[in-house]
């Protein structure tokens, strides 16, 4: 058995599947024991004995919908009341709401903006001082590409909210620096995930060439690299990162126009 008296700890929403599982593993395969959140307990049970197994770290679960604003502050106390001390927190919950934002409910906005932004920001707020106190702490906001080029019509919240966790984290990990807490906004493209099964735009996506795409444990592992380097913003992918430079430096007009007619092949409204 590995001896985990030394072990920090990883604290990763929306462990259950996709990029935040292959996080978890990440963190785990370096060193790190586990405190996994995600709305399904069954799916997190499972996932829970298979990494310890694997790995040989301990893994404490949370069933929690971020959806629900009381949920960050059950994570904070469960944690506490376990005796958990976390030293890297990875807020990677999240999905999209597909249609025009006058054709959905503000219930549905308002739960969106909850699990997206509100609940990262609360997150942080209360894991943070304790990182600073102790002098080390990481944190990766899984924000995205959509984050940093400019949006169209339709999933009219989910570039706003990229981009606001972009910015949010470049000033956190200003604050961060000095205490040897590094906070990274990461910023990946098409991820080969369920995201798109849970908003129903799979067959629409997958009209797009394959190799827009990356893999869900490769963007993982860039992940903990950049954050461990101390990168504030880290776009994954060579062609995500040419992609950001072209929309950056090219005439807006133009990028709007073909952002547009893109965007009218795979998204949903």
């Amino acid at each position: 058995m590995t001896d985990t008296t030394a072990r920090r700890t990883a604290l990763i929403t929306g462990a259950s599947a996709g990029i935040g599982l292959a996080l978890a593993e990440v963190f785990a395969r370096h060193g790190f024991d586990l405190v996994l959140t995600a709305r399904r307990a069954d799916r997190l049970q499972a996932i829970s004995a298979d990494l310890a197994t694997r790995f040989g770290c301990r893994v404490h679960t949370i069933a929690a919908d971020l959806a629900d604003p009381a949920a960050p502050a059950r994570i904070y106390d469960d944690v506490a009341k376990a005796g958990i001390t976390v030293d890297a927190l990875v807020n990677n919950a999240g999905y999209g709401l597909p249609g025009l934002y006058v054709d959905t409910a503000w219930d549905q906005q308002r739960d969106f903006l909850q699990v997206m932004v509100t609940a990262v920001a609360e997150l942080a707020h209360r894991f943070m001082p304790g990182m600073v106190q102790r002098g080390y702490g990481r944190i990766i906001n899984v924000a995205s590409l959509a984050g940093l080029v400019p949006w169209s019509a339709g999933h009219t919240l989910y570039g706003a909210s990229k981009a606001l966790l972009i910015k949010f984290s470049e000033s956190l990990a200003l604050e961060g620096l000095p205490h040897n807490v590094h906070v990274t906004a990461l910023c990946p493209g098409f991820t080969y995930s369920e995201f798109h099964d849970v908003n129903g735009t799979r067959p629409l996506v997958s009209q797009l060439p394959r190799w827009m795409f990356m893999n869900a444990q490769i963007v993982a592992e860039q992940a903990y690299d950049a954050v461990m380097a101390g990168k504030s913003v880290y776009v994954n992918g060579r062609i995500n990162r040419a992609i950001a430079q072209l929309v950056r430096y090219a005439p807006q007009w133009l990028v709007r126009g073909q952002l547009r007619r893109v965007a009218r092949k795979f998204r949903k409204v």
